[in-house]
């Protein structure tokens, strides 16, 4: 009795399941649960004729990318090219007046000394204006402490009077260029006297003090 019983359930699972294979059969093709009679005969042109769209577009970019990074980098190459076009322009009148400064000098029409500093005085003018406002400023560091960002010391030459690591003397100037260090300026820097040299000095002092 229990093994026709157990005979009949067994029977019954196995209608049930063949039944819902039938029924929820998938499609593994497209994977999304559809039956066989539920995808549709253009499907796979349709995906075709997208899958083109999606290429082509891909393409288009990629040629448009290409173009403004050609016309990028003409772009960089010229402003490179004529990046000081602008301060060529603004010395071109110093220029013109160095050149006519020569030619009268040459032709003898300037003979004087006098006439010569004022038109060498107007030109350096000129000049300076024009690299002030490209943003040019000198480093100004006569007496002040040696700073190794704005200058190279040549020389160390023992001062009394001075405090050591003191800027004495400027041999070549510095200057920046807005903000940023354009050139160091060479400087001669104060050092400390050492103590044979004091005591030679001292001995000179009261030397000269009594004669």
């Amino acid at each position: 009795m229990n093994s026709k019983n157990e005979k009949t359930k067994s029977e019954k699972r196995k209608n049930e399941e063949s039944k819902m294979n039938k029924d929820e059969k998938f499609d593994i093709n497209t994977g999304d649960g559809k039956s066989d009679d539920e995808v549709k005969p253009g499907d796979a042109e349709k995906h075709e004729k997208e899958i083109q769209v999606l290429r082509d577009t891909l393409l288009r970019k990629v040629a448009e990318f290409e173009n403004y990074k050609k016309r990028t980098e003409n772009d960089l190459s010229n402003y490179f090219k004529f990046a000081s076009e602008n301060l060529i322009r603004n010395l071109l009148p110093v220029y013109d007046d160095m050149h006519r400064s020569i030619e009268s000098i040459e032709k003898g029409e300037t003979k004087d000394f006098g006439t010569l500093k004022t038109g060498f005085l107007s030109i350096f003018g000129k000049l300076d204006d024009i690299l002030k406002k490209e943003g040019l400023k000198e480093i100004e560091c006569l007496g002040k402490e040696f700073s190794v960002d704005e200058c190279d010391a040549l020389l160390q030459i023992p001062k009394a009077d001075v405090k050591p690591h003191t800027v004495i003397e400027i041999v070549e100037k510095g200057y920046y260029l807005k903000d940023k260090i354009l050139k160091h300026a060479k400087v001669l820097v104060s050092a400390e006297v050492p103590e044979d040299e004091k005591g030679k000095d001292e001995n000179n002092g009261s030397k000269n003090n009594k004669a």
